[in-house]
């Protein structure tokens, strides 16, 4: 593995710094970006029992800004209960936004990883080439040795720079498709959440059916 560093070149240090940067984004995302933390099931339908007990209180409101994304949202609406049913929905689709804008952190590194890793490869490619044209230019063609190492820089910085790149560019895809998925399941509770106060939901099961 060193050796094929070594004859990469110096561009397979950024390179090998990208794919550590990927790996660790990844990591994070998968581990804040799971399904029982983002979007709690038992939220909605507590609220609908404190709500039928006139128990919604400052203390709820911050209970559910400490749980989780979907809670900041919902704590939000009921912040704006009072105000109507048109002031508390759209605080809820700018809250909705900040909230969302928020679990899209570090994507933007990671598409940029995925754009740049095969440039760097390319450059890569390039230089090896030139290399080798010097190296001919010089030498002619007789020595296989001195060609050899132009061709291998130039095939390992492109090797490398698609391996991360591919990887990086599927799971940067499939993260923006989740947290889609979750954006439209945060707007769905929140509008059970404007018929919970304003009396347009009328039963528990309703809420669990969804």
């Amino acid at each position: 593995m060193f050796e094929l560093i070594k004859n990469g070149g110096w561009l397979m240090i950024p390179i090998i710094l990208c794919s550590i940067a990927a790996m660790g984004i990844i990591g994070e995302r998968f581990w804040s970006l799971r399904r029982k933390q983002i979007l709690p099931l038992h939220l909605v339908p507590q609220i609908w029992k404190e709500a039928q007990k006139n128990q919604i209180n400052e203390n709820t409101i911050r209970r559910l800004k400490n749980d989780s994304p979907l809670g900041v949202i919902l704590a939000t609406g009921l912040e704006n209960r009072n105000h109507g049913r048109d002031v508390m929905k759209s605080s809820i689709e700018e809250q909705g936004r900040q909230v969302a804008h928020q679990l899209e952190r570090f994507l933007n590194t990671l598409g940029t990883i995925a754009s740049i890793t095969p440039l760097l490869g390319l450059l890569g490619t390039v230089l090896g080439m030139i290399k080798v044209f010097a190296a001919i230019m010089e030498n002619g063609v007789g020595n296989p040795a001195v060609l050899a190492g132009g061709i291998s820089e130039a095939l390992i910085t492109t090797a490398a720079g698609l391996t991360v790149a591919i990887p990086s560019l599927i799971f940067h895809r499939y993260f923006e498709r989740l947290i889609d998925e979750y954006v439209l399941k945060m707007e769905e509770e929140s509008l059970k959440l404007v018929d919970i106060i304003h009396g347009d939901r009328e039963s528990s099961n309703e809420l669990s059916s969804k």
